[in-house]
């Protein structure tokens, strides 16, 4: 008996052809989406950086004519910390190598410069003691250290309300940054910290970095009589 092959059905693989079309296309437009809108967030964290920093200059120029009872307090450091967080969210979202990333970093560092460039006038005018770190850090994976020192910076700066840490990337290839690096001798082997004019190298743990700045315990021993006072 003769056995008959069976015919090609045109309409399955017609089918088979638009459920393919489908989940490409359908994959496309929401990988388009997701793009655009990774893209429009970090648009928005520019332009309220862009913002931020306008703000905080404007404030550096009504600080620069105040008087030490109203300088020696806790300035611009809630600013600070908002731009740093915001520049962290950027990072995690487009990466530490995106163009946009590393214009938001540019402008932050600049921030950060003017604003410890201020305060080493504001310790002077006021005859204060310095309460400000400059961490040298690096992203490019040669540097193992460098997340536990900034989860010590972190804690530190939650414990010390006025300690001002300036965090800056050794690898920016920005030349204010760079400026810093030459002046203060900063090594290649990361983390780096500079504390009262001294650099110190390699990783430092808490106790380490009260030790170096002194000022520290003065903050905290005045804080809490303040604190008494007042109730």
């Amino acid at each position: 008996m003769e056995i008959k092959e069976p015919g090609i059905n045109p309409k399955k693989y017609l089918l088979v052809l638009a459920i393919t079309c489908a989940v490409f296309l359908t994959g496309f437009l929401a990988s388009n989406y997701l793009n655009d809108a990774k893209i429009n967030s970090i648009q928005d964290t520019e332009n309220q950086i862009s913002l931020d920093i306008l703000s905080s200059e404007a404030q550096y120029q009504l600080l620069e004519q105040s008087s030490c009872d109203i300088v020696t307090g806790s300035i611009l450091t809630d600013e600070l910390n908002t731009l740093a967080d915001k520049l962290s969210y950027a990072e995690s979202q487009e990466g530490f190598n995106s163009a946009d990333v590393k214009s938001l970093k540019e402008n932050y560092s600049l921030l950060e410069i003017k604003d410890y460039l201020l305060m080493q006038q504001i310790y002077q005018k006021c005859n204060a003691s310095p309460t400000s770190i400059l961490y040298f850090y690096s992203n490019k994976g040669d540097c193992p250290d460098c997340t536990d020192q900034g989860y010590v910076l972190t804690a530190l700066r939650q414990e010390y309300p006025e300690l001002r840490v300036y965090a800056f990337d050794y690898n920016l290839g920005l030349g204010a940054v760079n400026t810093l690096i030459t002046l203060y001798h900063i090594p290649s082997v990361l983390p780096a910290l500079v504390m009262n004019g001294r650099v110190y190298d390699g990783f430092q743990n808490i106790d380490q970095i009260k030790a170096a700045l002194p000022a520290l315990a003065l903050q905290a021993t005045t804080s809490s009589s303040s604190s008494s006072t007042n109730k």
